[in-house]
């Protein structure tokens, strides 16, 4: 019983935004290959819930970074989509870096909404998250990387598909099939209303 709660509490939001802090505090500058190498062997939520999270934090706020972001994430939902289970980054952005200290303010910043997260989302229609489903999500979380780039012009409106990921990715990581049809939800919402800021 032990053994199964402690995996139940790695496998949570909280744990992977105390990791992130924990990269943070070990070293001056965390390199993207760092991040795909601690999260990468936990599986595919929380490989779209890091950058997720850090494009929703403050971090998000700083020029080009959600772009980056999109990006990482766009080619990572793609090997997801082919079934690949060890990432790859071209090295012109697997080497880019972000200072430690940027990443416990993120953390501080994530700390208290991740316990919130934690205690709303659980293990609910697990059939969900099951195969195909986590292929299904990655190829929808392909189309909102596309419409963050250009949102990034217009201010915090790359907030909402940094969402509806976030949300694909926490589903993903605490098996909440719920969480998931939600997830979808938000994506519906985010990609109306990017068209609507991009073409109107």
């Amino acid at each position: 019983m032990a053994k199964k709660s402690q995996s139940s509490q790695e496998q949570s939001a909280e744990a992977v935004v105390d990791k992130l802090g924990e990269l943070g505090a070990e070293d001056g500058e965390v390199c993207v290959d760092q991040v795909v190498e601690t999260f990468g062997a936990r599986g595919y939520g929380p490989m779209l819930l890091v950058p997720a999270l850090l494009g929703a934090s403050p971090l998000g706020g700083i020029p080009t970074v959600p772009s980056i972001l999109a990006l990482i994430i766009a080619l990572i939902a793609g090997q997801m989509v082919v079934g690949r289970t060890h990432f790859w980054l071209p090295e012109f952005l697997s080497q880019r870096s972000v200072s430690g200290e940027k990443l416990q303010n993120a953390r501080d910043a994530l700390s208290k909404p991740a316990q919130v997260m934690d205690k709303l989302f659980h293990g609910r229609l697990e059939w969900a998250t099951s195969d195909p489903m986590p292929r299904i999500a990655s190829a929808i979380v392909m189309v909102l990387c596309a419409v963050i780039v250009p949102l990034e012009l217009v201010p915090l409106a790359a907030l909402l598909p940094f969402s509806a990921i976030a949300a694909f990715g926490l589903a993903l990581t605490v098996r909440d099939g719920a969480l998931m049809l939600l997830a979808i939800a938000i994506s519906i919402v985010s990609l109306y209303t990017a068209a609507n800021s991009l073409l109107f």
